[in-house]
């Protein structure tokens, strides 16, 4: 299993990431070992994650949502079909 997540940084940027172990990640970054990115904007929350069945699926995806613009991810963490979709009409 595997699962892509998304953090709300303390500074409102959004992280996108992938894990074989979420709670475990999620720690890590709450630490500062997460990476450089979350390190310097901790604390980090947890606003949405996917769970995959393999590690190939969750990667593809984090991909694709990492090419996305802050108002997409942030209708997909809102759960914002709707706004979804039509964002995704415009690119």
């Amino acid at each position: 299993m595997a699962r892509v997540y998304i953090l709300l940084c303390r500074d409102d940027s959004l992280y996108v990431g992938v894990t074989s172990d979420l709670n475990s990640r999620i720690a890590d970054h709450q630490a500062g070992k997460g990476g450089a990115c979350t390190s310097r904007r901790c604390p980090a929350v947890l606003v949405h994650s996917e769970q995959y069945g393999d590690l190939r699926a969750a990667v593809a995806r984090e991909r694709q949502i990492k090419r996305w613009t802050n108002l997409k991810k942030r209708a997909l963490i809102r759960g914002d079909f709707e706004t979804l979709r039509i964002l995704a009409r415009r690119t």
